[in-house]
């Protein structure tokens, strides 16, 4: 908890959170996969502004972090999907307060 407490272990698991989701793609990644499994240009269309080259680098991040699989599928021609893993899913609340947040830190900035 923020509390104005100086402890080092609170901060640097809070580093370690902001290295694993740095970025603004990572979280919009995860989102889109919720549902779902997804194919790489599924994920390219749902998640509007990334290049093909920024979001082939953030799911080999997600995936080394563990946050999300890659599997390739036998069919013809041969595809790949990526799914959130449950160490993904555990995020799920953080991403919800993160909307949540959004909506209200925009009804506040349109206030001004």
């Amino acid at each position: 908890m923020i509390n104005g407490i100086d402890c080092p272990k609170n901060i640097l698991s809070i580093k370690d959170t902001l290295e694993t989701l740095q970025g603004k793609w990572k979280l919009l990644i995860l989102f889109a996969l919720g549902a779902e499994p997804k194919r790489f240009n599924q994920i390219a269309q749902e998640v509007k502004g990334i290049s093909d080259k920024v979001l082939s680098n953030e799911l080999k991040s997600l995936e080394t972090n563990t946050l999300i699989t890659r599997t390739a599928v036998d069919t013809y021609p041969p595809t790949v999907e990526y799914s959130i893993t449950p160490h993904g899913q555990s995020l799920q609340r953080v991403v919800e307060e993160l909307h949540l947040w959004g909506i209200e830190h925009r009804k506040v900035i349109m206030e001004k």
